[in-house]
């Protein structure tokens, strides 16, 4: 379910339909949970709101791109632990 907006007018289903379609040929591997639609006689402006992505922060430790430590021997958990971190 996409939660519609219409300001300043009205417009039918199928003008609705065709913005999301549009949307989703627009910006593929989104998920479009919204749409404010805002009109200014002949123009229109669209304002998509997506599902937020979670994401995987990665970090270079001893050498190695990972995302967790839960992979690393107890060497290498040392070798983290040890090591002298750098700040911004």
């Amino acid at each position: 379910m996409i939660d519609v907006n219409v300001s300043n007018g009205t417009i039918d289903q199928s003008e609705i339909d065709a913005y999301i379609a549009y949307g989703r040929k627009k910006y593929p591997g989104k998920s479009i949970v919204g749409l404010d639609i805002k009109l200014d006689g002949d123009y229109v402006d669209l304002k998509y709101r997506f599902a937020t992505q979670p994401f995987e922060r990665i970090r270079r430790i001893t050498g190695y791109l990972v995302g967790t430590l839960d992979r690393f021997n107890d060497a290498k958990r040392a070798e983290e632990h040890d090591r002298v971190k750098h700040s911004v």
